[in-house]
């Protein structure tokens, strides 16, 4: 029998319920708070309304308006910024992605800018939310708890994309070995922001699903195919020409901010590590994490395998930031399904707990003390995920030997005895 520590006996579902239903209100509070004090489309703060979406919304606009490579250059870029928000003073946010994310943005383009934000920000949740109820199907309070996670107000302030990201990586572990090519669709959707893709053929051939790898390789020369058809080759070399700038500014001199990138790269320089030593290290996390997630995607159950991919993502690039998190909240729903079949370790609950609140304070602790508190978080639903696979997976025990501290009535949460 499994004993539970007292940290993890302090993790109850009401406690849960509690602390999801606290940061629902906060989060409809804070963003009610926003939109209500905005001037047309910029906030109280004078930041566009969804922050990072402006450089979204005004890339499509670009597109759209026969202007598709200036949308990688930064002072042309600013400069329709400025015009679409009508104030000169408007911070920047600079528009990084590779050509495929154009065609999604031309699409929002075509609404006006705060009706794009909302249908934007609102269809991409409602997506995370559905995978997390697939992934969770019989647990009553998966939604609440998924909706509570202060990730969730992290992204909708900024108007991010992470609950795509997650979207896409999540359903495609939950459906590789029933609907592969479905599963490689997906998968390989994630071109349009591909740093979250480094560690996806390595976990295909793992797999040894060749049908989910030929899927994805299709759908990202069709995406690619497509920017050339719509644009032309300009907005490839539009791509590359930018890419030195981007890793000079806003990798390697941290211009976000150290506090803000979630990375092994960022925390080496953030306590005043050089650049070379910096890469060395992101080289062998990365190396770890994603021969960790391939031994596990190799053997280990659909909810480990997802739980894997979806926490290894996140150490396999230097630029990682605290909203995209969600794609860690999507790892613990994958976690919390596998304990709710199997049996739930000691430590379990208190680092899941951990992970859940990290974004609420991990960018604010993590300017004052260094203390990289988003990127503990990856790490530690990483581990806890080949643990349970070394245990239940690659090991085989017995299931006399298997039970531990269990879940009741096939429930995913953890609550103590």
């Amino acid at each position: 029998m499994i004993v539970p520590s007292a940290i993890d006996r302090i993790v109850t579902r009401a406690r849960a319920r509690i602390a999801a239903m606290c940061v629902v209100v906060a989060t409809l509070g804070a963003l009610l708070y926003l939109v209500g004090t905005a001037h047309g489309t910029v906030d109280s703060l004078g930041r566009p309304l969804g922050t990072d979406f402006s450089n979204v919304w005004t890339a499509g606009w670009m597109a759209d308006h026969g202007q598709a490579p200036l949308a990688w250059d930064w002072p042309t870029h600013h400069e329709v910024q400025k015009q679409v928000h009508k104030d000169p003073s408007i911070p920047f946010y600079g528009w990084h992605y590779p050509p495929p994310f154009l065609i999604l943005a031309t699409l929002l383009a075509q609404l006006p800018y705060v009706a794009a934000l909302f249908v934007w920000q609102g269809a991409t949740l409602a997506m995370a939310l559905w995978l997390v109820r697939r992934i969770l199907p019989l647990e009553r309070d998966a939604l609440l708890i998924a909706l509570g996670a202060p990730v969730v107000l992290v992204c909708l302030g900024h108007g991010q994309n992470a609950f795509l990201t997650a979207t896409l990586l999540g359903g495609g572990m939950m459906l590789l070995d029933r609907r592969p090519w479905i599963a490689g669709m997906l998968l390989g959707a994630l071109v349009y922001k591909p740093q979250f893709a480094v560690l996806i053929p390595v976990l295909l051939l793992a797999r040894g699903n060749i049908r989910a790898f030929v899927s994805a390789g299709l759908t990202v020369a069709a995406l690619c195919l497509l920017t050339l058809a719509i644009w032309g080759w300009p907005v490839w070399q539009a791509f590359i020409d930018s890419l030195p700038l981007t890793r000079h500014i806003i990798i390697e001199a941290g211009a976000t901010g150290w506090e803000k990138i979630q990375s092994p790269f960022a925390t080496i320089r953030q306590w005043g590590g050089s650049i070379p030593f910096a890469y060395a290290v992101q080289a062998v996390v990365t190396a770890i994490a994603i021969v960790t997630a391939a031994l596990i995607a190799r053997r280990g159950s659909m909810e480990l395998r997802g739980a894997a991919a979806l926490s290894a993502a996140l150490l396999c690039t230097p630029y990682v930031l605290d909203y995209d998190h969600v794609l860690l909240g999507v790892a613990i729903a994958f976690l919390m399904a596998d304990m709710g079949k199997r049996a739930t370790l000691r430590w379990e609950p208190s680092w899941l707990a951990y992970a859940w609140i990290a974004p609420l304070y991990g960018r604010a602790v993590s300017e004052w003390t260094h203390i990289p508190v988003n990127l503990i978080a990856a790490i530690a639903v990483l581990a806890l995920t080949a643990r349970r696979a070394m245990l239940f997976d690659q090991m085989r025990l017995p299931l006399h030997r298997r039970a531990g501290w269990r879940v009741p009535n096939g429930s995913s949460l953890p609550v103590p005895p």
